[in-house]
């Protein structure tokens, strides 16, 4: 099916920094009316939406920052849309949507597309400086050493690190984000590269690394575990204090997925009995104020959640936000559909 013939009413969460080329293009060649909102929380936008502002909205696009003024994309939101819009697409700034209850979405016969492939190699790349920083303690060592400590203790009394040589990587979660990380650790002469998915990947997108059926198995064997899974109501919290136990004295961990996989007391905990040896985080369960004692401790490598923020990153997500919707328009179906709605469409 085509929509070609009808003029598209788009309704923008920004914001747009380097695709606005791409949003010129597709408002002129497909008849595209592009409109944005003026509120700055949820409940200004549900005004706006109940006042029939955008009665006409067939397809909502939307970042992770957008959630500041709607709220999470959830069920009453979605309801909401449904009732006082002609939504029929939501398409995704980001690789995670977890913001968006795809699943409700569905029921409403709201297509969802994310943002697939073009993030790997920036959240790999991001995956790789945390994994070596925490095994190397190299922030720690840049705090020391602007706290004048170096004329006074070698490396200025930074512990000493470890090498990755040798070491066992555990990769839980081996889409597109973990074989990017796999692929980059493997001149690192590992010992060996151990994932763990929900089910095993073809030899072919599986590579040299080995399967491990359960996550139980992967924890026992692994040096460095690299989280690198969805949030979902099955990954939520999975790092907690009974899968901390399972794991090596010493482990090192690694997230550039959700902040929310992890539960921070429990790491918290592990990480100050030295059960942990450091963790390093792009990611943090309550974004953008996270605990303080969690990301203070002088063995956590931190980061805001950066992992996409370069200009050739986040420049090409946008412009397959507009892909998204072109895809619609020419054939009725968004281009990368979320998994979970792929047999509903």
């Amino acid at each position: 099916m085509s929509t070609a013939s009808k003029s598209l009413t788009v309704l923008r969460f920004g914001p747009t920094r380097f695709a606005q080329s791409a949003w010129n293009d597709l408002i002129s060649n497909y008849h595209v009316k592009v409109v944005e909102s003026e509120a700055h929380n949820r409940e200004e936008f549900l005004k706006e939406l109940r006042s029939g502002k955008f009665a006409d909205v067939d397809c909502v696009t939307r970042t992770f920052e957008s959630v500041k003024k709607t709220g999470l994309v959830d069920k009453e939101l979605i309801s909401e849309l449904k009732k006082y819009t002609q939504i029929k697409v939501l398409s995704h700034n980001g690789a995670g949507y977890d913001q968006v209850d795809a699943v409700s979405c569905g029921e409403q016969g709201i297509q969802v597309s994310n943002v697939i492939g073009l993030v790997d190699a920036a959240t790999a790349d991001t995956h790789i400086y945390l994994l070596l920083s925490a095994l190397r303690n190299f922030q720690l060592s840049t705090i020391n050493m602007r706290d004048g400590k170096w004329p006074t203790a070698k490396c200025g009394g930074t512990p000493i690190g470890h090498d990755p040589e040798g070491k066992t990587l555990g990769i839980l979660g081996m889409g597109g984000i973990g074989r990017a990380i796999r692929d980059r650790m493997k001149p690192f002469d590992l010992n060996k590269i151990i994932y763990h998915n929900r089910h095993q990947l073809s030899s072919e997108l599986e590579g040299d690394a080995e399967f491990c059926p359960t996550k139980k198995e992967l924890f026992e064997q692994a040096d460095i575990i690299s989280i690198s899974v969805p949030l979902n109501g099955h990954t939520q919290h999975m790092i907690n204090k009974d899968t901390i136990s399972q794991m090596k004295d010493g482990v090192v961990i690694i997230n550039t997925a959700r902040g929310a996989i992890v539960n921070e007391p429990d790491l918290i905990d592990a990480l100050k009995s030295g059960k942990v040896a450091s963790f390093g985080s792009d990611v943090w369960e309550n974004e953008p104020n996270p605990d303080s004692q969690l990301y203070m401790l002088p063995n956590v490598v931190a980061l805001p959640h950066m992992g996409t923020h370069t200009f050739e990153t986040m420049k090409a997500m946008e412009e397959y936000v507009v892909k998204n919707v072109v895809h619609y328009i020419e054939t009725g179906r968004v281009l990368a559909m979320v998994p979970e709605l792929k047999h509903k469409f």
